[in-house]
């Protein structure tokens, strides 16, 4: 087991990264799989250092984050924060200053991103490698056909580790396993694969004024552009001027909210249930009874 991070160890490894010694470290919220903190320096932009110290193992979901955070950099036009540094135990980024909440405006303003990033496409769905969703393992095998992705590599993928966890119930994951033989019912077999953040809830929406700064902590990968959206909606994180301005762009198929929302919220509820078990599986259970299973 490794050490505990302390903030002495944490200075030292940003001064060794960049040259530059920290005047203060300060908590920040978030953080699946490492500390999170904003650093300020006299000399230098202050900075958000992500860190696992010496627990971190090789190929660690920082180094992981980092290339994300690159890709969508490289690829698209969705504002993320700069990489300045990562290895497997510290990620330092650019801090984006934020004020206000999510308000019309800025719903607005983030459905004109989210409509260019899911303008992106890719040459079948999945990724290029594996990423993580709340520090959890998310295989992205290339695959041809979206609802065989979304079945294998979301819904049973997902549910199992929750079951191996022992977060969800054996009746539930029976019932997981019946949905995914019936899912002809409600999602096609072909989908263009769009970019998706991956991770689209209000905690990773960071504003000013209201417009967007930033988004962060992605689980990027290709796939169907209304599994992003239904999770969107899941924790009440973007609403109608959201989706007003993205149907404006990029029109919804009918259906969307009427169905497949709920089917596609299975999988981050599936994560949460894997993450943190509770009232989150009776949620799982109201959506498999909603759809017959």
């Amino acid at each position: 087991m490794g050490s505990r991070p302390t903030p002495q160890n944490l200075a030292a490894a940003i001064e060794q990264a960049i040259g530059h010694r920290p005047r203060n470290i300060s908590a920040l919220g978030g953080g699946c799989i490492a500390e999170v903190r904003k650093i300020e320096f006299e000399r230098h932009a202050p900075l958000v250092a992500k860190w696992a110290g010496a627990a971190a193992g090789p190929g660690g979901g920082l180094a992981l984050e980092a290339a994300m955070l690159r890709h969508l950099e490289e690829h698209s036009r969705l504002p993320v924060p700069a990489v300045l540094y990562a290895d497997d135990r510290l990620l330092l980024i650019e801090f984006i200053e934020t004020a206000g909440r999510i308000d019309a405006a800025a719903e607005t303003h983030a459905a004109e991103l989210i409509a260019a990033l899911h303008g992106m496409t890719g040459p079948s769905v999945g990724f290029g490698y594996d990423t993580l969703i709340g520090g959890l393992p998310q295989p992205n095998p290339p695959t041809a056909s979206w609802r065989d992705f979304f079945r294998d590599h979301r819904l049973l993928h997902m549910a199992h580790a929750a079951h191996h966890a022992g977060r969800l119930p054996a009746r539930l994951l029976a019932r997981v396993d019946t949905l995914a033989g019936r899912l002809e019912r409600w999602i096609a077999a072909q989908s263009t694969p769009s970019l998706l953040h991956g991770d689209l809830w209000a905690g990773n929406i960071l504003v000013r004024a209201g417009r967007i700064a930033g988004f962060i902590d992605p689980a990027i990968y290709y796939g169907d552009a209304e599994i992003e959206l239904a999770f969107a909606t899941l924790f009440d994180s973007l609403s109608a001027p959201f989706f007003r301005r993205y149907g404006e762009l990029r029109p919804l198929a009918p259906g969307f909210f009427e169905e497949r929302r709920d089917l596609y919220n299975l999988y981050p509820l599936l994560v949460h249930v894997r993450l943190f078990g509770g009232g989150y599986v009776g949620q799982v259970e109201r959506t498999l009874a909603r759809f017959g299973c």
